[in-house]
């Protein structure tokens, strides 16, 4: 096996040594932007020799203006197929056919000899935005379409890396950067109003003798604690697969992951709650940091005079909320503050395609 390379480094480097070449000698007036964005724990940066086993090795997206599209799409396919190497770094430059039994999986395979059946996929700036999330960037983004938006593919446009640009990818690209400070707001308060809504029911569950119910929803709150983290340090969340590795990577992991673990390996639900308390109290803190609202209190409290500690009702959400001054973030806010998509389902259908968003962007209308 060849040595491995972190994947945007592969790319990067296949375009620089394979495919650019190709394109300045056959096609020489074309103009194109370079990158790799989009689906792949490479395009986020936490790809190992694992990921290897598909959709993985030497690819690259290459964007084409509009107007040239049409007429240029085939012919620089072709050309590829006939003039890159068979080989790059070690990695073949082929791949299989998707894999219909498989969501569409491809491997790299190995020839020596014949076309090139690379994974150079040509597309328009354009294309690659209606395609991934379901948006023409001719139009403005409102706030129903930022919610409708799952983070795991906001994160994947916003990462990745543009090795070349004639076409006008990157200010595309930045409009994707973060949410607006209204939708940010919003959100922020959506996820305060979820731990609202449980961090009185781990305790509850665990007076009753119910440890397996007060540990699920000990975890839940764990995850949506994390959450909100992700929110404060204004980083979109990956999909599961790399959400603890990507919350590793914010600034509050070092103080917070051992309550955290801690939390989630507690075996009563009154230790549960101690280190959830510990946690809540420097959420808290972060939250006043930013100055977003007045000083809240970040001691936990008695819900309602019950023995569970709680910290959301200090009024977290109903704080946020009233900063927001786009009007068409109040009203959707004004229905109770669910949140984006990611805030109410972990369904992977729901955000992994494009074509649900149209359906999901109803509930903000």
């Amino acid at each position: 096996m060849p040595a491995f390379i972190k994947g945007l480094e592969l790319s990067g480097l296949f375009f620089e040594e394979a495919v650019r070449p190709v394109l300045s000698s056959e096609f020489p007036g074309l103009r194109y932007a370079a990158a790799l964005l989009g689906t792949g724990s490479e395009v986020l940066g936490f790809d190992t020799e694992m990921s290897a086993d598909h959709g993985w090795g030497p690819r690259l997206d290459l964007f084409l203006a509009e107007e040239d599209f049409d007429a240029a799409r085939d012919a620089v396919r072709e050309t590829l197929r006939r003039k890159l190497p068979h080989r790059f770094r070690g990695y073949p430059t082929s791949f299989t056919e998707p894999d219909p039994s498989d969501n569409g999986t491809q491997h790299l395979a190995a020839r020596d000899a014949g076309p090139v059946d690379h994974k150079v996929e040509l597309m328009t700036p354009r294309g690659f935005f209606l395609n991934y999330l379901a948006f023409d960037i001719r139009d403005e983004i409102e706030p129903a379409d930022w919610l409708t938006f799952p983070e795991q593919k906001l994160r994947t446009v916003a990462s990745g890396a543009v090795f070349r640009d004639e076409v006008g990818l990157e200010e595309s690209r930045q409009k994707f950067s973060y949410y607006p400070r209204d939708v940010w707001l919003y959100q922020l308060a959506s996820a305060w109003a979820r731990v609202g809504q449980e961090e009185h029911l781990m305790g509850r569950a665990g007076s009753v003798g119910d440890e397996i119910g007060s540990a699920l929803i000990g975890a839940r709150l764990v995850r949506d604690l994390m959450r909100l983290c992700f929110l404060m340090e204004r980083a979109y969340a990956p999909y599961p697969k790399w959400f603890g590795t990507a919350f590793k990577r914010l600034a509050c992991a070092a103080d917070l992951s051992p309550s955290l673990r801690a939390a989630l390996a507690a075996d009563t639900w009154r230790e549960r709650e101690r280190h959830l308390a510990h946690t809540y109290e420097r959420v808290a803190l972060m939250h006043n940091a930013l100055g977003l609202t007045d000083p809240v209190p970040t001691g936990p409290r008695d819900f309602f005079g019950r023995p569970f500690r709680v910290i959301a009702l200090h009024g977290f959400s109903e704080a946020l909320l009233s900063r927001v001054t786009d009007e068409r973030v109040r009203r959707i806010a004004a229905r109770r503050p669910v949140g984006g998509i990611d805030l109410f389902s972990d369904s992977t259908d729901l955000v992994s395609h494009a074509s649900w968003r149209a359906t999901v962007r109803k509930l903000y209308e």
